[in-house]
Parts: C-alpha cells; sequence; structure tokens
C-alpha cells in the first residue's frame, strides 16, 4: 500500500484545526528516505478512541496512549521565566476524578512522569530526588508506612517500614550523608494530661525518630520526644477527634546538621531542636516557649514545618502562620511566609536574614516547605494553600503554578532530573480516513524525548519512516497521511539518536 499526502487533504486537515508543523526528516538505520508526511495535531475535537472519554472531568489529565493515567491537572497562574534548571515534584492526593501519587511536571504544568497509588486508598508524601550510593534516586513515602526508592529508570530498589514495632510516618524520610534512612514515627502513649487540661487517664503522642540501615532495617539510632520535650512546651490542647488525647509535638522534618547532630522541626511547640545524635539530648531550642536563642524581629514563627540548614549556616523554615498573643495564647495571623534566619550560637540570638510571602498572601494551616535552591531561588510549596512558587533571591515572583483544591501536596520541590527508561514508549493510532491516521505517542518519565518519528507500512517488519514532529508535553498527538495498515513511533534525543520505539500498531480498515 502507498502512503499518500496531498495538498488539498492538508488544506482540509487546517481547516478543521489541526496546526501545520515544521517537519524534519528523519532517517532510521536501514530506513528509506521518504517526504514527511507527519503534523502535529493540536485540535481538541478529535475523534476518541476506544476506552477513553472524549470528555475528561475538569481538573484531570487523561492521555489515549495511557489510559490508565488520570493525575490531577495543575493550573500555572505566573508563566516561568528565569527559572532554576529542573522540574517540580508533587505527590498530590487522590481526589475528585484525579489519582494521587508520584508526580513530575515542567514549568508549563505538564506531566514528565507520573505513577498513581497501587490501591483504592491511601497517599503517597515526601516525593522528591535524594542521593544514595553515589546516585540520584526518587523517594517518598507510601501509606501504609512505607518509605519507597526508585533508581532513575523508575524500578524500585528498596521499600522499608519502621522498626521496633512502630508504624511509619510520611512527615520525613531523608537519606543521610552515611545512605542511612532517618524517618518520623506517631506513637501514642499513655500519659497523665492533668497539667494542659487533660484525663489523667490521658493518650500524648510523642513524635519519634528512627535511623535505619536502609539495607537491613537495622535500627542505628531512636529519639523520643516524650523523654526530652515535655508537655508543657505545648500550644494545644487535649482534643478527642483525629489524635485522641494530645499530639503535643508533631514531628514534620528532620536534617543533618553541619555537626552532624539533627535539628527536629516540632509544629505544635512553635520550636526547631537541635538534638546530640549520640546521645538524644536536647543541644539548643529556636522558637517556641523556651527558645535558647533572643528571637529578633520578624523572626517568631509559629506551627512551622521543614527547617533545613543551609551551607552558609542560615536556617530555612516554612512559617505557617507568624505568632502573636492574645490574653496569654498564641494566634496565627493568616498569612504564611518561607523565612531565612542567621543564628549566632554564640551569642544565641536569631535574626531575620529574609522573608518571602506570596503576593496574594497565602495562608496554610498546614502543610508547606521551604527550598533554597543551587542558583540562589527560593522554592516554596503553600501546604494547604495549594499554591507552588518560585523566587529569585531578592523577592521577585519567578514561578507560580496551583493545586486542584481535592489534590493538595504536602510538600513541592524542584530538582534537575535525567532518566534512563527501560520500558518502551506507548502509541495508540486510528483511522480517520482511508489515507489519514492520527497517532498518540507518549514515554512515561522520559526526560530527553525531543521528538516523535512516524513509522508506517505493509506489516511489522517493514515499516519506513514518514517523517517527525516535536514532542508536545506528555502526549503528542500526530496527524499521519498514510494508507498503510500499521504504524509506530520513536522517541529520539534532540541529536536524532533513538531512545526508544512503540510496538507497531494495526490500524482497523
Amino acid at each position: 500500500m502507498v502512503s499518500k499526502f496531498t495538498r488539498r487533504r492538508f488544506l482540509a486537515a487546517v481547516s478543521a484545526g489541526a496546526t501545520y508543523l515544521a517537519l524534519t526528516n528523519t532517517v532510521g538505520c536501514g530506513l528509506r528516505e521518504r517526504t514527511p508526511k507527519t503534523r502535529s495535531l493540536h485540535t481538541p475535537k478529535v475523534h476518541p478512541l476506544p476506552g477513553v472519554s472524549s470528555a475528561p472531568p475538569k481538573g484531570v489529565y487523561a492521555f489515549r496512549s495511557r489510559p490508565d493515567l488520570s493525575p490531577p491537572a495543575v493550573e500555572v497562574t505566573t508563566q516561568a521565566h528565569d527559572t532554576a534548571p529542573g522540574y517540580t515534584f508533587i505527590a498530590p492526593e487522590k481526589g475528585g476524578a484525579a489519582q494521587g501519587g508520584s508526580m513530575i511536571i515542567d514549568d508549563r504544568g505538564q506531566v514528565v512522569w507520573f505513577r498513581p497509588l497501587q490501591g483504592t486508598s491511601g497517599r503517597a508524601m515526601n516525593f522528591k530526588v535524594q542521593s544514595y550510593r553515589g546516585r540520584a534516586v526518587l523517594t517518598w513515602g507510601e501509606t501504609p508506612g512505607e518509605y519507597v526508592i526508585f533508581d532513575s529508570s523508575y524500578r524500585e530498589i528498596a521499600r522499608l517500614t519502621a522498626a521496633n514495632g512502630y508504624n511509619g510516618d510520611h512527615h520525613e524520610f531523608l537519606i543521610s550523608p552515611q545512605d542511612t534512612a532517618l524517618i518520623t514515627i506517631y506513637n501514642a502513649v499513655p500519659w497523665d494530661l492533668s497539667s494542659v487540661g487533660g484525663s489523667r487517664d490521658g493518650v500524648a503522642w510523642q513524635g519519634i525518630v528512627q535511623e535505619l540501615d536502609i539495607e537491613t532495617g537495622e535500627v542505628l539510632f531512636e529519639w523520643h520526644s516524650l523523654e526530652h520535650v515535655g508537655l508543657d512546651e505545648t500550644y494545644v490542647e487535649p482534643r478527642e477527634d483525629h489524635y485522641p488525647g494530645i499530639d503535643y509535638f508533631h514531628i514534620n522534618s528532620i536534617e543533618v546538621d553541619h555537626d552532624n547532630n539533627l535539628l527536629i522541626s516540632a509544629r505544635e511547640t512553635s520550636t526547631v531542636y537541635k538534638i546530640d545524635r549520640s546521645t538524644g539530648e536536647v543541644i539548643w531550642r529556636l522558637g517556641g516557649k523556651k527558645s535558647d536563642f533572643e528571637m529578633g524581629a520578624g523572626t517568631r514563627f509559629a506551627y512551622q514545618h521543614d527547617a533545613r540548614r543551609l551551607p552558609d549556616g542560615t536556617i530555612t523554615i516554612f512559617d505557617n502562620g507568624t505568632l502573636v498573643f492574645e490574653n496569654g495564647l498564641p494566634k496565627a495571623i493568616e498569612e504564611s511566609r518561607g523565612l531565612v534566619l542567621e543564628l549566632d550560637e554564640e551569642e544565641m540570638s536569631a535574626s531575620l536574614v529574609r522573608q518571602y510571602t506570596h503576593p496574594d498572601k497565602r495562608y496554610a494551616d498546614a502543610a508547606g516547605n521551604l527550598q533554597w535552591l543551587p542558583n540562589g531561588d527560593v522554592f516554596i510549596g503553600w501546604g494547604r494553600a495549594l499554591s507552588i512558587s518560585e523566587f529569585s533571591e531578592k523577592g521577585e515572583l519567578l514561578f507560580d503554578l496551583k493545586l486542584p483544591p481535592e489534590n493538595r501536596s504536602y510538600r513541592a520541590l524542584r530538582f534537575p532530573w535525567s532518566a534512563h527508561l527501560r520500558d518502551q514508549p506507548a502509541a495508540v493510532a486510528e483511522r480517520t480516513s482511508k489515507h489519514e491516521v492520527r497517532v498518540y505517542a507518549s514515554w512515561n518519565g522520559a526526560t530527553e524525548v525531543a521528538t516523535w518519528e512516524v513509522l508506517a507500512g505493509p506489516r511489522p517488519g517493514r515499516l519506513e519512516s514518514l517523517g517527525s514532529v516535536p514532542r508536545d508535553g506528555f502526549e503528542t498527538a500526530i496527524l499521519v497521511q498514510t494508507s498503510d495498515p500499521y504504524v509506530a513511533v520513536r522517541a529520539k534525543q534532540r541529536s536524532g539518536r533513538v531512545l526508544g520505539a512503540s510496538k507497531p500498531v494495526k490500524l482497523g480498515s
């Protein structure tokens, strides 16, 4: 059968909404050079493919080549300019018609990789790139109480759980410079709560830090908040919902300090603790009722998350609400901010270096993070306020996007990432006329694909190149002029090197 490409057909396709793109004719090994006969299809009014809804629910991406994926759609509210290299890493919750899971997106808000949660319940949290054994890996926490490590081919290389009979919590999963895992645990302990207005036979939820050998699961270090931090430091009262008793500490981040000791953030005491990694003793407290530092102007924080030490010695914190006092009780002003604090650990004073607030005065009553990027930019996930922003060091907003309310993410981070896939690209195709085919190509997780080459032929072993189109987001739609019964796609780098090929697709008559 012979592929046919006519001016009349081309103009007809344009009038139907398809946009012509200049093509490059890329000839593969052993393929005969042919005139390009492919062009990108940009009209949203396409014929539905079998098993794919023609009108996907609002707020959810739908891909014809990957109907098994339904990630939440994000809204870019400030187009990226002068941003740091890399992608945005989030772990959206399942909600509405969208799946929850681990998700990488680019600065256009397009999906790069999505791994939906396996099962109908649970969630992923704290999705990011870390270093393990000298290589970049993907890590996250996953219900129920598991911690996952994937390599650059998206292959699982480790999965671990908390030890000593505890259930792991997903607020933190940090791989240390020694390639050990530092995790958070919430643990209910029978406790006398009369000192904070509760029952003598009450329950206190304490925060636990465990350091684990990733290979063996052996516990290398364990720290319990109730052994070192009293109930008198908390700003919350006993309650019966969510955590019955008192969730007095609420650990939410762990950081390895420059001297190998630990920094721990506790939301409900509004305090960052420095912990001796050998003895477990508290070295100092930053903020809260018993701060060892004199807190300078603008340094007080409340219900914070994500305390990190930077190479220059400053501390970054996501301050969920500025702490003020009313009738002797703390109150959070409804605006969150990112903080950079300088600590003088000889004079024991804290001073404000810089703060970052959202132009729309975002307030996150829970969750959130601040990431200092290598180029000096600041990346902030606004937690329950749903926004994700990048600022220049001086505070200019460089990028902003928003998640759907039902698909919030505990943290949002930016990292460079290069994947090395072992599976094949996905392709589906439908014939729209005797000489016209629509092809949809994708490769979940690919980071180096620049163009998609389309091949067609009378049988799977005799496919010839028809031309190439630029990659356009997670899934590229391609209009092909051919009457051949088989088509396939090949993913190519900018240099023209073939990265992978799909299985041939047999077309209906």
